[in-house]
């Protein structure tokens, strides 16, 4: 695990986030995933997925990111846009697919929301951080209660040699 603060230049970032904030059009996504609530809902943007461009907004968002990684393989770029809720829920354990691949969430804004890893290991909502790991090994997510929303991207790759 990796964590990288002030991932982008100021200005890519602000541009990044006036996108994902003001422009993009999300889609509703019902949560089966979350322990102890069932009326949990959350919204999401695929930039990448099934080893294809699905979004106009892919080069605004994800080439600037793109362009700091060290990508072999695309294998899906999803926005997540979690709305408040009065408590903190915790999303179940997951992993994005079983083999073995990349990982890198990037934190859109500042919330109290986490990441948090099977080993304990929680990483906080800090705009602007990106979180690299290994994507294999269970992890979950939090909704957030300081701010109307908790946005992340999560890229599912698999590193060049």
């Amino acid at each position: 695990m990796e964590i990288v603060d002030n991932f982008l230049s100021k200005n890519t970032f602000k541009k990044i986030k006036d996108t994902v904030m003001n422009e993009l059009p999300y889609y509703y996504k019902k949560d089966n995933a979350y322990v102890g609530a069932n009326d949990l809902y959350h919204f999401v943007h695929y930039l990448y997925d099934d080893n294809q461009i699905s979004s106009g907004y892919f080069n605004a968002i994800a080439r600037p990111i793109l362009s700091k990684m060290n990508v072999f393989s695309l294998k899906r770029i999803k926005i997540n846009c979690y709305p408040s809720t009065n408590k903190i829920y915790k999303h179940a354990f997951h992993v994005d697919w079983k083999q073995p691949h990349d990982g890198m969430l990037f934190y859109i804004n500042t919330n109290d929301g986490l990441t948090i890893f099977k080993d304990g290991t929680e990483v906080k909502s800090i705009a602007n951080r990106a979180l690299f790991f290994d994507s294999s090994k269970e992890h979950r997510s939090t909704t957030c209660t300081n701010q109307n929303i908790r946005v992340n991207i999560n890229f599912n790759y698999i590193k060049g040699r």
